[in-house]
């Protein structure tokens, strides 16, 4: 199985002024792509893996063959982590959460306010590179779950629900180092409807 950068739902610039079309170029066409590129290099060496979908490259990596294994959990984590990251933005989005997902962060959360502040700090606590998710537990709890470099909830045996990417080729051209600004913004590109479909 080869994998392949999917095709955004947007154009490069639907998201300004919260994320930029600079930011979207080198982020998708490049990031993206690299980790793409990567993953399908590194599953030549991967036997029998080379032909699983790349949600059970995440799944049971530890299954992947050793010499492979760490390049494979790397980038199939990025390329499965970034897919879904682009579908769950997108223009004239954002504003408060509306169907099921708004009455999963009342039940889980209280509020919205309390939900995006609980958020915005796991975001900005979260040392280095990684991800911020929404996960579902086996038990149908939801929980605020930072995770570092590629790591995502399918490799903890969670449903990943939203997620932001924290890493700072995700901000840095526009934001600089303010990565509480990127946050914020962030908010304003939420696809609440493509969230609602992962609850």
């Amino acid at each position: 199985m080869r994998h392949e950068l999917p095709k955004l739902p947007y154009a490069l610039d639907a998201l300004e002024p919260h994320i930029d079309r600079r930011t979207m170029t080198f982020h998708y066409g490049k990031h993206h792509a690299g980790y793409v590129e990567s993953l399908n290099k590194a599953l030549e060496k991967a036997g029998s893996a080379a032909h699983w979908p790349i949600e059970d490259l995440c799944r049971k990596n530890g299954k992947v063959p050793a010499k492979s294994r760490t390049a494979v959990r790397r980038t199939a984590g990025q390329h499965l982590n970034h897919s879904l990251f682009w579908t769950l933005m997108g223009p004239n989005q954002g504003g408060e959460p509306r169907g099921p997902v708004a009455d999963v962060i009342k039940r889980s959360f209280e509020n919205f306010a309390s939900f995006k502040a609980k958020f915005r700090e796991a975001a900005t606590g979260l040392f280095g590179s990684g991800w911020v998710w929404l996960a579902r537990t086996p038990r149908g709890k939801f929980e605020i779950l930072p995770l570092p470099d590629e790591e995502n909830p399918l490799m903890h045996g969670l449903h990943a629900v939203l997620v932001l990417d924290v890493w700072e080729h995700a901000y840095y051209l526009q934001y600089q180092h303010r990565r509480p600004d990127y946050i914020d913004a962030w908010w304003n590109v939420v696809n609440w409807d493509e969230v609602n479909k992962r609850v």
